[in-house]
């Protein structure tokens, strides 16, 4: 056997250097591992005594050595996002969406407040808004947005960072993720947002906007209102509402990431790295907002109430979901669902587009493995 080996090696005699830029190594001596691959034999002449192979060119080895390691980044390569480019490119989506989208969040919250089931305050979305202008004019419409500001940036960053952490081991040798898997990841970054960033944010949010419905409100802006808050209540006033919020962000970024995932999947086919236009982003991630929401708006409502300045009032998260059912029934699950959606929608939509955009300007910015 070893002699239909030997017509191929040229470790039996020193090396002269031919064709080969540098010298040889020792490995490239073994009988094995000098042996050219099938793609670059026509470069081979083998003399007639079998002792040495003569190479027809000087670039010979290094033509090889590229086939050979491009054949192999296209089996074990894979097209994965650096979880460095997405917590910059989430935190950046995060902030640019939330600056959008904050007058509809604004009114959704209002909504959600709302408590009364007979003579509320408002009677629908166009009476809030117009009360809302009248009684503070259009900035009216941005209360409370420094607390959201401060948080969708890391809210996101950490959204997308804990995604691509999770996801990246689980994808196939193509870069594509599997569904279900991708539905896992989703529950996995919604449920990191919702402890690290969400919670405290979102309880800051809802005090601020509640508060300034009042008739005498008592925060005169976001740190100041922080203070008061810490002073009162401790960290754990930050921290009301945080069961709600993880069943809500959790499955949130869970019903996201499975739809916008699925979809990407559908649309791509057999080409995975079939590029998606930001028009298709927009619409899939607009797609996957609305999904979201008909999902999980029960679990907004409770977290809402759970978090304003009547948290008091609930003993627990199943005690505030049960007194919304006894006293104003099961339609009070829905409450601020018109407005939400259209948050929701549109912010899901901005922040994949930004997001995936932002990626792609990176990855040409910022050369990572």
């Amino acid at each position: 056997m070893s002699s239909l080996w030997r017509p191929f090696s040229i470790s039996e005699g020193p090396c002269k250097n031919v064709g080969l830029r540098g010298g040889c190594s020792q490995q490239q001596h073994h009988p094995l591992t000098s042996i050219p691959s099938s793609s670059c034999l026509s470069n081979v002449s083998i003399n007639h005594t079998g002792a040495a192979a003569v190479y027809r060119s000087q670039d010979f080895y290094h033509s090889c050595s590229s086939k050979r390691t491009l054949a192999a980044a296209a089996v074990g390569g894979r097209k994965v996002t650096h979880p460095g480019k997405a917590i910059l490119a989430g935190g950046i989506a995060g902030g640019i969406e939330i600056c959008i989208t904050f007058p509809t969040e604004y009114v959704k919250t209002q909504l959600q407040l709302e408590h009364r089931a007979i003579n509320p305050r408002y009677r629908g979305i166009g009476d809030c808004v117009k009360l809302t202008v009248q009684d503070h004019g259009l900035r009216g419409l941005y209360r409370g947005l420094s607390s959201l500001l401060y948080g969708s940036i890391p809210k996101s960053a950490v959204r997308f960072g804990t995604f691509e952490v999770l996801s990246n081991p689980m994808r196939d040798a193509n870069g594509r993720l599997d569904n279900t898997r991708s539905l896992w990841c989703g529950l996995g970054a919604g449920i990191a947002e919702a402890v690290l960033v969400v919670c405290p944010m979102e309880t800051l949010k809802v005090k601020f906007i509640h508060d300034q419905c009042s008739l005498r409100p008592r925060y005169r802006g976001f740190f100041h209102g922080v203070r008061e808050i810490i002073r009162d209540q401790g960290i754990r006033g930050t921290y009301q509402g945080l069961t709600a919020t993880v069943l809500k962000q959790g499955s949130n970024q869970a019903i996201r990431f499975y739809v916008m995932n699925s979809l990407r999947n559908w649309y791509k086919g057999d080409d995975p790295r079939r590029d998606m236009h930001p028009v298709v982003t927009a619409m899939f991630g607009a797609t996957a907002g609305a999904a979201s929401v008909f999902g999980n708006t029960p679990l907004d409502v409770v977290k809402t109430r759970m978090q304003g300045l009547e948290a008091h009032r609930y003993r627990s998260t199943v005690d505030c979901a049960f007194q919304i059912l006894k006293n104003e029934g099961p339609q009070a699950f829905y409450k601020g669902t018109v407005p939400r959606l259209g948050r929701v929608c549109l912010d899901v939509a901005i922040v994949f587009v930004i997001y995936e955009e932002v990626v792609k300007l990176l990855n040409n910015m910022w050369k990572t493995e």
